[in-house]
């Protein structure tokens, strides 16, 4: 109780103080994050916890994390420890004291966390977790994100996306690639014009963890989505010990495809074909292509497209990728595993989201 007195006078203080010049002026949204093991809890917060913030950014801060890790998830415990060092230290002692950024809190239990916010990022690197740490937060009426991935299987995504449903509380998840501009802007460049069709290459790790097993494509197989768009009924998936082949049909007749790369060099990008042009994408953080040349001296973006959906989002705007999409994105994982022990038969999609309406 102390403690959370002492908070709420330390934002009570600051707040005054910004309001005095202009910077605030209201009370912002107050973010928990529940799982910290995951850079994303890290990455996310330098943007939403800036000092003299503006535009998106504005009007949001990280006020407290809950630190709960995975007994089983390889290093949980020692990144736990090296991300709460980094939360804690944010922003913090700066050389003018106008640049003071209240400290996020550490919590002791996800209750203690709920009561101090109006929603919630989970950061959990174990995807097993995802639904009982969800389940808590949606029944709490809690906006909420969850970093890559929703969740480690087909069936605990379409639970939280149902319970979304039931609570009517606004839910969604997405890889930072997603948003990184070299992969969205190429759905409309000019040296392509409209898309017909892509092949996608990343990494597949071999060694993932039992929990990461199933969704190893979702970084790749969102950006296939981010410049195709939804619409998958078919896949084919084969395997080799160098790579995991993945062909998808659409409903309109085109065809995407994923290359995940076990061996060999590892990137992430595309090639694009459309009706004007055949162009490469541009790359992870970086901007599309000019001329057929792929940028890479141009600012790095990273996790900051995404970091603006999420501040978007928790001051209430949409939730940028719908439940359907997400959950056929699972549906096209699930089929593809399935083709794989079929010896690449081609299997059609099952429609998830008819469960969660």
């Amino acid at each position: 109780m102390i403690r959370h007195y002492l908070l709420l006078l330390t934002w009570t203080l600051y707040a005054a103080g910004l309001a005095e010049v202009g910077v605030l002026a209201e009370d912002p949204v107050r973010i928990g994050i529940l799982g910290i093991d995951n850079f994303g809890s890290v990455a996310y917060t330098e943007f939403l916890n800036r000092p003299h913030a503006e535009g998106v950014f504005a009007g949001i801060r990280v006020v407290a994390a809950y630190p709960i890790g995975s007994s089983d998830y390889p290093d949980s415990s020692k990144l736990t420890e090296q991300w709460k060092k980094q939360l804690t230290d944010l922003y913090q002692n700066p050389v003018d004291p106008k640049d003071a950024v209240p400290s996020i809190e550490m919590v002791n239990s996800v209750d203690e966390l709920l009561a101090m916010c109006d929603g919630v990022m989970i950061f959990s690197m174990d995807g097993r977790l995802h639904l009982e740490q969800a389940a808590q937060v949606l029944k709490a009426g809690k906006r909420l994100f969850i970093g890559r991935p929703l969740a480690s299987s087909m069936e605990d995504a379409v639970a939280i996306l149902k319970l979304a449903s039931e609570t009517k509380t606004p839910c969604w998840s997405s890889s930072q690639h997603r948003y990184s501009t070299g992969f969205s802007g190429m759905k409309n460049h000019p040296e392509v014009g409209r898309v017909i069709g892509c092949d996608v290459y990343g990494g597949w790790a071999i060694n993932a963890p039992e929990s990461d097993q199933f969704t190893r494509p979702l970084h790749s197989i969102e950006t296939l989505y981010t410049i195709m768009g939804p619409g998958v009924v078919s896949v084919v998936c084969t395997a080799t010990p160098t790579v995991e082949s993945i062909t998808a049909l659409w409903n309109d007749g085109r065809v995407g495809t994923y290359r995940g790369i076990k061996e060999g060099s590892v990137k992430y990008s595309a090639t694009v074909f459309g009706d004007q042009g055949v162009s490469t994408s541009g790359i992870y953080g970086h901007g599309v292509p000019v001329n057929g040349v792929v940028p890479t001296n141009d600012k790095y973006v990273g996790y900051e497209g995404l970091a603006s959906e999420i501040a978007t989002f928790f001051k209430g705007g949409p939730a940028p990728v719908s439940p359907a999409e997400t959950l056929e994105i699972f549906a096209l994982m699930r089929a593809a595993e399935i083709s794989k022990a079929e010896n690449g038969a081609v299997v059609r999609l099952q429609n998830f989201a008819k469960e969660v309406d």
